[in-house]
């Protein structure tokens, strides 16, 4: 039997999910979870590690087995600072460790294999450039030894509202959820949310964004947050409650990100989007979000009515925002039969991802577009940009409020339903067969999103 396997067999013993955050309060956070892949006789799949919640990487067994006891070693300090010294202390303790379990590697090897593999990893976390040649790997090609996603999208919103719609302080014109809720419910409470948190983390989820609706509508949002701190922590709103109070709640709350949605720096534009007169309110979050000095990140759907996205760029730079997303329209709850009237064309949408683009590179910025199947993969490479696919019931599936289980946060029909986190094992829900489904599809089916017109 090899050392490596000998390595990766030795890992096994101590399977699961494993976490730690370096320096959680920053300067320089690093938040790695290392995941084991389903066990197989025929084959060896790499061990993948998730770097703040977005950078995915295999990982062979002999520095996994690193990794893993430098997690250990990390989570000794319970959240407190770490400098160099500290860290260099680590590195020793990782070092007698693996040594002890395995005398027949060299120390010197195991120290240039620890002190290589984390400046890789940190440097990558911290988006810092690397010599290193990171091999690319297909997330479907993975998905037969993988036991839940990679990310959870709880949708922490009421079911309350009397005209049938989650509650949410806005109408979007858009609105993914309208008229697609699953059954008028109460919504769950704190204490339920929270036992379905700790159930995705026995399960091995990594990563949780809490999502609506609009969340931060429920005063315990922070409490939930707080809960779920072995994640790394997203949160997607319309920015109207983020006050400076909530910031520091949040904050205090170690919550990794914030996803703000803008439609358009036009005040008009933006309050036909939203159905209402809010545009005042979204940008006084966004500036409290960054003055509170959470990671913020601004999401704009792109529309007929609001391609002029190069203005919204420049209003968000003069705010000071760093990271944009940008999407065409979900055709599935109030866009389901609206998209057609207001949809760009293909030629149109990469004309504005184009110009988009250029506007970032120059100032600073980085963009990411997220709408699988709208532009072709040749013409986003061209532009310089990641192409999508669809990840659903895959790379990530949502909760909906009432606790029931979807491939995504747009797939709200009763058909969609893939179980419930209180009451079915999290085993059945993601061996569902729709889910298997989701899954077996190629990289090239993959490319285009289900609400699109295919049939799953």
């Amino acid at each position: 039997m090899g050392i490596l396997n000998k390595l990766a067999a030795w890992l096994d013993t101590k399977r699961g999910v494993k976490h730690c955050t370096f320096n959680p309060k920053g300067p320089g956070v690093v938040r790695i979870h290392l995941i084991p892949p389903r066990f197989s006789l025929l084959q060896s799949p790499p061990y993948i590690v998730i770097l703040n919640g977005y950078y995915l990487l295999p990982l062979g067994p002999s520095w996994a087995l690193l990794l893993s006891v430098f997690i250990d070693e990390v989570n000794a300090f319970a959240g407190k600072p770490i400098d160099d010294a500290d860290r260099d202390a680590i590195c020793e303790r990782v070092i007698a460790r693996v040594s002890k379990a395995f005398p027949v590697v060299r120390r010197e090897a195991l120290r240039e294999d620890l002190l290589d593999m984390t400046e890789i990893l940190f440097a990558i976390a911290r988006g810092e450039e690397t010599d290193v040649q990171i091999d690319k790997m297909s997330l479907r090609t993975y998905a037969p030894f993988m036991r839940a996603p990679h990310r959870m999208d709880l949708m922490v919103s009421a079911m309350t509202d009397a005209e049938g719609h989650w509650q949410c302080n806005q109408k979007c014109m858009f609105c993914y959820a309208a008229g697609e809720q699953l059954g008028k419910t109460k919504e769950l409470s704190r204490e339920e949310w929270c036992e379905i948190i700790d159930k995705l983390r026995r399960a091995g989820v990594p990563m949780l964004t809490f999502t609506g609706g609009e969340p931060t509508g429920r005063d315990d949002l922070a409490e939930l947050i707080a809960h779920a701190k072995w994640f790394v922590t997203r949160l997607n709103t319309n920015g109207r409650l983020l006050t400076p109070a909530l910031v520091a709640q949040l904050t205090d709350a170690e919550l990794d990100n914030v996803q703000i949605t803008l439609y358009a720096a036009d005040a008009d534009i933006h309050n036909k989007l939203v159905g209402g007169a809010y545009h005042h309110e979204t940008v006084a979050g966004i500036k409290a979000a960054l003055a509170g000095g959470l990671d913020v990140s601004v999401n704009t759907p792109l529309c007929r009515l609001n391609a002029d996205y190069v203005s919204t760029l420049g209003f968000l730079h003069g705010l000071g925002v760093r990271f944009v997303t940008v999407s065409g329209l979900i055709c599935t709850g109030g866009a389901t039969t609206a998209h057609a009237q207001y949809d760009l064309s293909e030629a149109e949408l990469a004309a504005v991802l184009r110009d988009a683009k250029e506007f970032c590179d120059a100032n600073g910025m980085e963009m990411d577009f997220t709408s699988p199947g709208l532009v072709s993969a040749e013409v986003l490479q061209e532009i310089g940009l990641r192409a999508p696919a669809c990840g659903a019931a895959l790379s990530n599936m949502a909760i909906a409020p009432d606790g029931t289980v979807v491939p995504c946060q747009s797939w709200l029909s009763r058909e969609g339903a893939l179980g419930h986190m209180l009451t079915d094992d999290f085993d059945t829900v993601w061996g569902h067969s729709l889910a298997k489904r989701l899954r077996a599809m190629d990289d090239e089916q993959a490319k285009d999103c289900p609400f699109r017109g295919r049939t799953i």
